[in-house]
């Protein structure tokens, strides 16, 4: 059954300079890819178009998890959230695992956005994406 009312989101993958290989993902393998795909099929059930954009021109150092978080970056127009790192949306991860956490921040911004701070608010969560946080 598909929701009559449509919500946007985007998802957002910057480039990457990886400091340190264990903290590497391959955001244009299959695996991510199959994820992705997995995602928008499950968030258009649900009334959400998820739309996934690469911004080559903006490069995060990944030298950390915490880095990798702020590598995706989520907005939702409708809700006032723009270009939000995932670790400000969910705080800090779970399992450091990128899909389980890009799901969450994906899930909290569609269905729980009142939840998230807003991007003024000062958040020990990130560093040197430049989203505020």
């Amino acid at each position: 059954m598909v929701c009559k009312k449509t919500k946007q989101m985007i998802i957002t993958i910057m480039e990457q300079n990886h400091l340190r290989k264990d903290w590497y993902i391959d955001f244009d393998g299959q695996p991510f890819q199959d994820f992705l795909a997995g995602t928008i099929t499950e968030m258009e059930r649900l009334g959400v178009l998820v739309t996934v954009v690469r911004n080559r021109d903006a490069v995060i150092a990944v030298n950390s998890y915490a880095d990798l978080l702020n590598v995706v970056k989520v907005s939702s127009p409708q809700d006032g959230h723009s270009n939000q790192c995932i670790g400000h949306i969910i705080g800090k991860s779970r399992n450091l695992d990128i899909m389980e956490d890009i799901g969450a921040a994906v899930r909290r911004i569609a269905f729980a956005p009142e939840t998230i701070a807003p991007s003024s608010e000062f958040r020990k969560v990130c560093h040197n994406c430049g989203c505020g946080c």
